[in-house]
């Protein structure tokens, strides 16, 4: 799981999820393979899929921002 410094630009975010995928193939490599990636929020959720994400986390996307 990573979540990346907040960021107006989801783009500035795609620097950390190519890494988070970049340590599962290394582990995979190892024979430890793990099967989710747990990336990304409301604001970027879509870089995040691009980059391989199995989990997104958009609670303020469902249910507004909070007071």
């Amino acid at each position: 799981m990573t979540i990346p410094p907040y960021s107006e630009d989801p783009e500035k975010s795609r620097v950390f999820y190519k890494r988070l995928k970049s340590v599962k193939m290394e582990l995979a490599k190892e024979n430890l393979k793990l099967q989710e990636l747990s990336m990304g929020m409301s604001n970027d959720y879509e870089v995040a899929i691009e980059e391989g994400a199995t989990f997104v986390r958009v609670g303020t996307a469902i249910f507004g921002l909070r007071s």
